[in-house]
């Protein structure tokens, strides 16, 4: 059996795209990826992307959010950057972590003039389905990819 690939998704606050990505892999990847999640700062758990997941089967309830402090001493193959934000502001990993950027609206953002609960929603439920489609495609696209403009090799 081969080890796990491990893949940490970085975002600004860790409250919602990177945690719907951690979801996301544990459900359809989890034989294949050990999968965290942290943020540059630490915003907490956001309860619309929690419905979200939700809504698709998926319990993130549980998570909470992290500080990319918290998970530094993990030897990850691969840190993907969520948000343009976490993109700029990624720390430097011990080991050979390679650095993905697949970038993602800010649900909270494009939800903030929202007049009713369900439209505030839909950029949550679209966010989901768009990283669903990415992390459907792990490992191959970390592991295929050879694009120098996404990757960033740290010693």
């Amino acid at each position: 059996m081969t080890e796990k690939l491990k893949v940490l998704f970085l975002c600004t606050g860790n409250s919602c795209r990177s945690q719907m990505a951690e979801g996301w892999t544990r459900h359809l990847r989890g034989d294949q990826i050990e999968v965290y999640s942290a943020g540059v700062e630490k915003h907490g758990l956001n309860l619309r992307a929690v419905k979200a997941m939700q809504e698709v089967g998926i319990d993130i309830s549980d998570h909470y959010s992290k500080h990319v402090s918290e998970v530094m001493d993990v030897r990850f193959d691969y840190v993907v950057t969520v948000c343009g934000h976490a993109k700029e502001n990624c720390p430097v990993f011990p080991g050979k972590a390679t650095v993905v950027h697949k970038g993602f609206d800010d649900p909270p953002k494009l939800a903030a003039d929202a007049e009713t609960e369900e439209e505030a929603l839909r950029p949550y439920r679209r966010v989901r389905d768009e990283i669903k489609a990415y992390v459907e495609t792990l490992p191959e696209a970390l592991v295929g990819h050879d694009s120098m403009d996404l990757h960033i090799g740290i010693d």
